[in-house]
C-alpha cells in the first residue's frame, strides 16, 4: 500500500489531555449525521455568526481581495468580503461531511462531473495524473465526491493534534487510494509512475525555498514550484479540477478541464504560471468560495511592500 498505512488506535490517545479534542471530534461527528438540508442551514448559521465576530481573518481577505479584484468598488468588495466569511460556515460543516459522512448520505447528495474523459485518455496512454486544483471551502467534500468515480491520492501536512491526525488520517484513508505526507517525493513519484492520480493544491504561500513569483491576479505571489517537478519526475499530465457549490442546496458541479498541454517543459516560471492562471479562472467562477482568509500574498518581491498589517 503506498503512502501512510492506516494509523492503529494506541491507549495514549485517551489521556485526559485529549479529552477537549476528543469532544471537538464528537461534535464534529454529530454535525456530520445531519440530513444534507439541516447540515446547511448548520453552516449558514455559522457563516453568519463568523461574518459578525471581529476576527483577525477578516482584515486579511479584506486586503486580498481589494488587491485581487481592483475593478469592484470599495461596497462590491466589501460584499464579497461578508459572503467569503459568510462561506467559511459552510466550509465548516463540509468539512465534517467530507471526514466522517457516511458512505450512503454522500452518494445521494446532489452532483454533477465532467470531463472524466480527459481521466481517461491519460490512464489510456500509461500515464500517471496530477488533479490540480484550489483551496476553497468544499475542497475536502468534493476530494471524498470525485473518489467515488475515480481512484485518488491526496498529499497533507501533519495535523497539530495527535487526536485529530488520527481521525482525520484514517477518514481520509477510508476513501482515498492512499495519503502521502509533503516531503515524501519518492513516494508520490512512484504512485504517480504507477499511473495513479494525485489531487494536489499549490496555491498557498508555503515559505519554502523552491517558490518562484508569478502572477495571480495580476500580483506577484510566492508560489511553490513542485507541479512542474512532480509532472516531470512522475511523467503525468496536469489536469485542471474545477468545483464549486450550487446555490439552495443545489450540490456541488465538479469539472475536469483537458490537460495543460507542454507541462511539464523546460522552464519552470512558465509552468508554474500557467497554473496559477488556472487556479484564478476556478476562484473567478465561485470567488466567494475560495480562501481569501490565507495570507496568500505575505512572501513579498524584494522591495515591495507588505500587503497585511500583521
Amino acid at each position: 500500500m503506498p503512502g501512510m498505512p492506516r494509523p492503529p488506535f494506541r491507549a495514549s490517545l485517551l489521556s485526559p489531555r485529549h479529552w477537549p479534542a476528543w469532544l471537538g471530534v464528537g461534535c464534529i461527528w454529530l454535525i456530520a449525521r445531519l440530513p444534507y438540508p439541516a447540515l446547511m442551514r448548520v453552516g449558514r448559521w455559522l457563516g453568519a455568526l463568523a461574518m459578525r465576530i471581529d476576527s483577525a481573518r477578516r482584515p486579511v481577505a479584506e486586503a486580498n481581495i481589494a488587491l485581487c479584484f481592483p475593478e469592484l468598488d470599495a461596497g462590491q468588495q466589501a460584499a464579497l468580503v461578508d459572503a467569503h466569511l459568510r462561506d467559511i460556515g459552510l466550509m465548516l460543516v463540509e468539512f465534517a461531511l467530507g471526514w466522517m459522512g457516511r458512505d450512503q448520505a454522500i452518494a445521494r447528495l446532489p452532483l454533477s462531473i465532467e470531463g472524466l474523459e480527459h481521466l481517461e485518455q491519460a490512464r489510456a496512454a500509461g500515464k500517471g495524473v496530477l488533479l490540480v486544483g484550489g483551496h476553497f471551502s468544499h475542497l475536502e467534500l468534493c476530494a471524498r465526491l470525485v473518489s467515488q468515480r475515480i481512484r485518488i491520492a491526496g498529499m497533507y501536512r501533519r495535523m497539530d493534534s495527535t487526536v485529530f491526525e488520527w481521525v482525520v488520517l484514517r477518514s481520509r484513508l477510508h476513501y482515498a487510494d492512499a495519503m502521502f505526507e509533503k516531503d515524501d517525493i519518492r513516494g508520490t513519484v512512484k504512485y504517480l509512475r504507477g499511473g495513479g492520480t494525485l489531487w494536489y493544491a499549490p496555491d498557498q504561500d508555503m515559505r519554502s525555498k523552491d517558490s518562484v513569483f508569478v502572477p495571480f491576479f495580476g500580483v506577484p505571489a510566492a508560489t511553490i514550484t513542485a507541479t512542474h517537478h512532480l509532472a516531470r519526475m512522475g511523467n503525468a499530465v496536469v489536469i485542471p479540477f474545477f468545483h464549486r457549490r450550487l446555490p439552495d442546496n443545489g450540490g456541488y458541479a465538479l469539472r475536469l478541464g483537458a490537460p495543460l498541454q507542454g507541462i511539464p517543459s523546460d522552464d519552470v516560471l512558465e509552468d508554474t504560471a500557467r497554473v496559477n492562471a488556472c487556479i484564478e479562472q476556478m476562484a473567478r467562477e465561485a470567488p466567494e468560495q475560495y480562501l481569501w482568509v490565507h495570507k496568500r500574498f505575505k512572501t513579498r518581491p524584494e522591495g515591495m511592500l507588505p500587503v497585511y498589517r500583521r
